[in-house]
């Protein structure tokens, strides 16, 4: 049996490493989407010598730095601008970080499962993500190449938790790092507080001290990488720039960017609930599984008095990271039925919740001798079919997102390169700075992509620039693709 069971775990590993493979591959050749043009422009700009700066999109169309409506942060653009000075093509060089942080995040997940309840934990928990569907929304997480801070805030809370048990200062400083990624990832910062009240000793107002006592350091250095970005800022804007940016970050944080019709709980869990590469109810089905699984499993072991601090720890924290995001996400009415808000913590925590769910089952299906063993046989029946609930919902939503992956796409980076192309020599040929994007959407990643700057076609300041529009020229065309082409500005 102990044969048998080594080689399902290194068939069923193979197989999860392809279909990380897969995924990975078909994220990096699909299309280039205009969140992700925008968050390059910064990158594009720093290395042109334009400090750190969006084209102003969304803000006027005009060089901005430190633009407040690019909420990717320097965690990721500043390795791309890296990556980019080695040169090639610039949205696959780009896309290689998000990648590489994607690969930290499984990494951190696995370790997180072998430490706590060995190698089928480490399966799982490096499983969820990809059970995850991030693409049923009008701003998707088409994958993990994406160049957006989501994916990378995530694998730097799950590394955060890997760290806070014996270096909390690291896991401080990775929390921060993860909302320099995505500003929305302070949202973790109670599962931390949570985590170290958790690995210290001592009971009631005692253990609350010994919490604040090694807790003050991680909040501190939480903060450090905020502060040396926003340090940066004050020196690059001046005093009155300075304000004018906080005043604008202000706006962005409270009013979300976005102006929507109001949204209830009830519309949020449902996106999130068909968020998943599986029906609806089969989503809440598993995630019922691991709650009682992990309910159950950590007061059965407490009885026994074999309650292990590690997963104490990151049953409690986990918990409260993922209600966290999903609670403030579900009652932010003003913001839109996007999965995208909570992903940093649905990929870092829900994992995690999996990892201790199968750490219960494993505990609670461990073998106890004679009458004992007897009067379990209901408790040993109920866990091993929650379990089983769990392991066939999570190989569903993997075998789904793999499916996803080999359905026709009606765009994809080479048809937009070939598009591009031709549009591009014309941009280089011409000398044009400037072209505005007709309207915001799909016409945005093609401009970046040819090489000029992008504002929006209705902005004042882009009333005399060329337009890229998908649609057909009102005025002279200047130079058109297969999909696009440029047209000259309204006359007058």
């Amino acid at each position: 049996m102990r044969v048998a069971r080594t080689i399902a775990f290194w068939a069923l590993a193979a197989a999860l490493l392809a279909c990380h493979v897969i995924v990975i591959q078909h994220s990096l050749t699909a299309r280039f989407w205009e969140d992700e043009a925008f968050n390059l422009t910064v990158p594009l700009n720093l290395l042109a010598g334009l400090g750190y700066s969006s084209d102003g999109a969304l803000s006027g169309s005009m060089i901005t730095p430190f633009d407040t409506r690019i909420s990717t942060g320097p965690t990721v653009l500043l390795p791309v601008a890296g990556m980019l000075l080695f040169g090639g093509d610039p949205v696959i060089s780009a896309r290689l970080v998000p990648v590489a942080f994607w690969v930290l995040l499984i990494a951190g997940l696995a370790v997180l499962g072998a430490r706590l309840a060995g190698r089928w934990a480490v399966l799982s928990g490096a499983a969820v993500p990809l059970a995850f569907n991030g693409l049923g929304s009008y701003s998707p997480i088409q994958g993990p190449a994406d160049l957006l801070g989501e994916i990378p805030a995530a694998a730097l809370l799950v590394w955060a938790l890997v760290v806070v048990r014996r270096r909390p200062w690291l896991a401080g400083l990775l929390v921060g790092l993860a909302v320099q990624a995505k500003l929305i990832a302070f949202l973790a910062l109670p599962a931390f507080a949570v985590a170290i009240w958790a690995r210290s000793p001592g009971r009631g107002w005692a253990r609350i001290g010994q919490t604040v006592k090694r807790g003050w350091l991680p909040l501190l250095l939480a903060g450090v990488p905020t502060l040396l970005f926003e340090l940066w800022a004050l020196v690059s804007l001046g005093a009155s720039g300075f304000v004018d940016h906080l005043r604008a970050l202000k706006a962005f944080l409270l009013g979300g960017g976005q102006r929507v019709a109001p949204t209830s709980v009830s519309q949020k869990l449902a996106t999130l609930s068909e968020s998943w590469f599986v029906p609806s109810w089969a989503s809440w089905l598993a995630a019922f599984a691991v709650v009682m699984l992990i309910v159950a499993g950590l007061v059965e072991i407490r009885r026994r008095g074999r309650l292990k601090r590690q997963a104490f720890m990151l049953a409690t924290a986990a918990g409260v990271g993922a209600l966290a995001f999903v609670g403030w996400w579900s009652t932010a009415s003003h913001t839109p039925l996007w999965v995208r808000h909570p992903a940093p913590g649905v990929l870092a925590f829900f994992p995690v919740l999996v990892i201790v769910a199968i750490w219960a089952a494993h505990s609670l299906l461990a073998s106890d001798h004679g009458a004992a063993a007897r009067l379990r046989m209901p408790q040993r029946i109920a866990t091993g079919a929650l379990t089983l609930i769990v392991g066939v919902t999570l190989t569903a939503g993997i075998a789904g997102h793999v499916q996803q992956t080999f359905q026709p796409r009606g765009e994809t980076l080479a048809t937009q390169r070939a598009d591009t192309d031709v549009i591009g020599d014309w941009v280089e040929r011409t000398g044009t700075p400037w072209l505005a994007a007709q309207p915001w959407g799909a016409a945005i990643a093609p401009v970046v992509m040819s090489g000029a700057h992008v504002g929006l076609f209705d902005a004042r300041a882009m009333r005399d620039v060329p337009r890229l529009t998908g649609g057909q020229c009102e005025t002279e065309t200047l130079v058109a693709g297969e999909r696009y082409r440029v047209c000259a500005p309204p006359a007058g």
